[in-house]
């Protein structure tokens, strides 16, 4: 069988990440080789189309599009050119149990002023600033010491350089280290409802807010400071703009073709072998496979058995998503919208602790036509519904759990989030459960957000972009650092690809 010759950089998986990373490598002069399982590009930034509804099928929510403005720019390319990007504000819409009802606006003083009306409590305006303002300290120390670099463990974090100036002693304390997201969250805050909807940021990384570290609490001003942005055409049109950058940067793309293996040699990654028995030689590879499947099932061997030992990962959390279509929009929904449990100790409790799902869920739901009516019938909307699950256990069967579980989330729907007459106004309906996702997407454990960001001194960290186990192999994806939600796997992307250049593994084109 005839072989590739090695002066190509092999991709797999051509999610967010992977494709972010195959844009990048081919803007630095590289040859890039990208191999998808799927026949469509964008892995969970799929879409769903039926009976005149348009579903985005995975991610819903676009953050930081600074990160996404920076993989455009490696080619030259500026992000508004290439996509159209409408801003939300106010970004959430929050129902709660007692029939209040909370807007989270981006700026502090309009946010104020909610509150002011909300609570009827001056000190919670003073304890929100307090909030915002250890929030954006806590972005400010991530963004100098851990994005933008392929990090794997506290160890990476911090350089010798680093030792010698005396602000690093003032970021260490200010990252709370020992203090978790909630108990931050209820120290400041002081207001249930309030304090439950700032928990809910954890809730991008699959992760109980009880378990995952103080530095997390930094997304709140991640996401107030630059915003909520929809890409009109759905947060598919991110996966068809990079689809198309790949194509402009002459990335070689095979569409429905997976991965068996990666082909190692003397402690390097030299070649990929297809499912269907195909060899490729390649001078590195980029996996945008799960970060653990990828060690355990396409490298295997003694280098799969160093990973397992490095570190024990925790999947993250799944769910159950809905989409429902329906007939007449509900004009008391916002674009985005979290309906809260009556009790998030108890519904962490059942899918962090019990592995069950919780008897009162939160429900997170995108009503997308208030923004862009074209995504159904005149009149309706393409509702989105995710609720968040336990992933996949032994005896786990969502064939006979998904019926009784759907009376549950519409029935949350109805009470809490005062959608009367739900089940009437559905005319089209399809679901994702925990075992579809794992499924279609070969996720561990049908996780939605690859790895748990539980542990208060290891939760941030997940498995580094640059492998230390495999010369030559990088990681992307949700389930690499610095972990999932759209901006930190296109981050993933960016990380991997900027590694890679810098250790010199593969020759440009022309070199």
């Amino acid at each position: 069988m005839a072989r590739t010759t090695s002066d190509r950089v092999g991709v797999i998986g051509a999610g967010l990440g992977g494709m972010a990373a195959a844009c990048c490598l081919a803007a630095r002069g590289y040859k890039v080789v990208l191999f998808e399982r799927n026949t469509w590009l964008g892995g969970k930034a799929a879409v769903l189309n039926e009976q005149g509804f348009r579903f985005d099928m995975g991610p819903t929510i676009l953050t930081v599009p600074s990160v996404l403005r920076r993989i455009f720019e490696e080619a030259d390319k500026t992000l508004e050119d290439e996509l159209e990007l409408i801003r939300l504000d106010p970004q959430w819409r929050c129902f709660f149990e007692d029939g209040s009802q909370l807007d989270l606006s981006e700026n502090t003083d309009r946010m104020c002023a909610i509150l002011r009306n909300f609570a009827h409590n001056e000190a919670l305006e003073e304890h929100y600033r307090q909030f915002m303002a250890v929030s954006e300290r806590l972005h400010s120390i991530s963004d100098k010491y851990f994005f933008w670099k392929p990090i794997g463990s506290i160890w990476d974090t911090f350089s010798l350089k680093d030792a010698f100036h005396g602000s690093l002693l003032r970021d260490i304390l200010s990252m709370r280290i020992g203090s978790t997201v909630s108990g931050m969250v209820r120290k400041l805050l002081r207001e249930d409802r309030v304090s439950q909807m700032a928990e809910h940021f954890t809730q991008y990384v699959g992760s109980s807010p009880m378990q995952s570290p103080a530095i997390l609490c930094g997304i709140a001003h991640m996401q107030t400071g630059e915003g909520v942005w929809y890409p009109r055409g759905g947060t598919r049109a991110v996966a068809i703009a990079l689809s198309e950058l790949l194509g402009t940067l002459g990335v070689e793309v095979h569409i429905n073709t997976g991965a068996r293996r990666i082909i190692c040699s003397d402690g390097r990654a030299t070649g990929i072998e297809t499912e269907s028995g195909r060899i490729i030689d390649v001078a590195a590879v980029v996996s945008n496979a799960d970060a653990v499947r990828t060690y355990r099932e396409l490298i295997r061997g003694d280098t799969a058995l160093r990973f397992d030992k490095r570190r024990h990962y925790e999947s993250a959390c799944s769910g159950v998503v809905l989409y429902l279509g329906i007939d007449r929009a509900y004009d008391h929904l916002l674009h985005h919208n979290f309906i809260f449990s009556r009790d998030p100790m108890e519904e962490f409790h059942s899918i962090y602790q019990q592995g069950v799902p919780a008897p009162d869920p939160s429900c997170y739901v995108c009503a997308p036509a208030q923004t862009e009516a074209a995504v159904a019938p005149k009149g309706g909307d393409a509702m989105y519904v995710l609720v968040h699950t336990p992933h996949l256990r032994q005896g786990h069967d969502w064939r006979e759990l998904y019926p009784k579980y759907r009376k549950v989330v519409l029935a949350k729907l109805e009470r809490t989030g005062r959608m009367k007459d739900i089940e009437q106004r559905i005319q089209f309906e399809s679901v994702l459960t925990p075992t579809d996702i794992h499924k279609r997407y070969r996720v561990l454990d049908g996780a939605i957000y690859g790895l748990a960001s539980h542990g208060r001194l290891t939760g941030a960290f997940k498995p580094a972009n640059r492998s230390p186990h495999l010369k030559g192999l990088y990681l992307a994806g949700g389930a690499a650092h610095p972990g999932p939600g759209m901006p930190m796997v296109l981050m993933s992307g960016w990380i991997a690809a900027d590694s890679l250049d810098r250790d010199g593994v593969a020759p440009k084109k022309g070199r």
